[in-house]
């Protein structure tokens, strides 16, 4: 990381639009006309660059948006969808088959979770769960039939930490993919220069960081996204999760002042999480000492980003958490609201919301608790008045 810093890239890109806007054109059309038959021919058969057949293919606003993001992650290239599970899925189906074999930290969100447990299984896919913080573990679980061994950088909702560098190693040593959803830590961490075959993100949380949208991409080599988008046998070509230009327009415009809001997250995040643990209250946060892989996730950030905007407290109990969660909302401190990355801290009890898909049991074996509430520390100008209501909130709960 230390010579490769992704908001410059994302800087130094530079497009004009149709008639000389400072932002590109948007390509409102979902089918693109020809001058000469042989040229939609040469289209179809990928032979004719700068050339659009049809929008679930390409179109000039989606592949702006894919060289953005290809530049921030420091890939070949990479493809846009309609959401997160829009780029998740199609990538592992278009890595694995009838008899395959998946890899998987055991903490990651629900949806990517119900989706390796519940659906692939229909397809003769199998999934392994593992503890990702353990190598040994990892290693282990790879049979002659696995294809891809999949992690998040920051796990969803507990916070755990993938030393991306030596899975890498594992992956490598056993010819199969490293498949990691970056999604909680964009600019502060770049998996592909760690080792990563293939990186995703939900567009939906920081990237875009206005609540407005959902999205999703992969970024890989160009082989790999050329072999999603082919027309005979690419899995995001067929199963269709396009992005809308309009969308992609979009979200370019808030990709640019990432670097700033990515910043300010992780400011914010760094001084309530030192508040809230001095106070006593159980919290996991990467940038805290106390955090069992604090050193290893340390070594891979981009400083200048920090630990990014997402932790964790347990208050003990559901019904304390609900009520925590209730009051701040009162207060006008958040939302009691799923996803990240709004501008506005917003607050959930994973184990009732983005990860209810995990059986109790399961939540259970992995530390999920009752009382655990994920923040996703917003863009506040005053942080420490942010503090002293929440912990006036805390107060009155008995909480604290």
């Amino acid at each position: 990381m230390k010579n490769f810093n992704p908001a410059d890239n994302i800087q130094d890109l530079q497009y004009f639009g149709e008639f000389g806007g400072v932002n590109p054109s948007i390509s409102d059309s979902s089918t693109y006309t020809f001058l000469s038959a042989k040229t939609m021919f040469d289209t179809f058969e990928g032979n004719a660059e700068g050339c659009y057949l049809y929008s679930r293919h390409s179109s000039p606003s989606n592949l702006y948006l894919d060289k953005a993001l290809a530049a921030m992650e420091g890939t070949e290239s990479a493809n846009v969808a309609a959401s997160g599970m829009g780029a998740i899925t199609p990538t592992l189906l278009q890595l694995c088959g009838n008899g395959d074999h998946i890899v998987s930290s055991r903490t990651i969100y629900g949806g990517t979770y119900a989706f390796l447990k519940n659906f692939v299984p229909r397809m003769g896919i199998k999934t392994t769960f593992v503890d990702i913080t353990k190598l040994d573990i990892v290693e282990a679980a790879i049979t002659p039939n696995t294809k891809v061994l999949y992690c998040e950088t920051v796990s969803n909702p507990l916070l755990e930490v993938a030393d991306i560098a030596s899975l890498a190693k594992i992956a490598k040593k056993h010819n199969i993919k490293l498949v990691v959803d970056n999604t909680f830590s964009p600019l502060s961490v770049a998996p592909a220069k760690l080792g990563a075959d293939i990186v995703i993100h939900s567009l939906t949380k920081y990237i875009n960081g206005s609540s407005d949208t959902v999205g999703g991409v992969t970024c890989a080599s160009q082989e790999f996204i050329n072999s999603l988008k082919n027309v005979n046998d690419g899995a995001s070509m067929l199963l269709g999760p396009t992005m809308d230009s309009l969308r992609s327009a979009s979200v370019m415009k808030n990709l640019r002042t990432l670097h700033i809001r990515m910043k300010q997250h992780s400011h914010n995040a760094m001084y309530l999480a030192n508040q809230f643990e001095a106070a006593g209250i159980k919290t996991v946060y990467p940038g805290l000492a106390s955090h069992p892989s604090h050193e290893i996730y340390k070594s891979m950030i981009n400083p200048e980003y920090g630990f990014g905007g997402m932790m964790t407290i347990d208050v003990g109990s559901l019904d304390k958490a609900n009520a925590l969660m209730e009051l701040m909302q009162e207060r006008n401190l958040g939302y009691l609201a799923v996803s990240l990355g709004f501008y506005k801290t917003l607050f959930s009890a994973p184990g009732t919301s983005t990860s209810s898909e995990i059986p109790l049991e399961e939540q259970a074996e992995m530390g999920l608790t009752d009382g655990l509430i994920r923040f996703s520390i917003g863009l506040d100008n005053d942080i420490e008045r942010t503090y002293q209501m929440m912990k006036q909130c805390m107060i009155e709960l008995e909480i604290l």
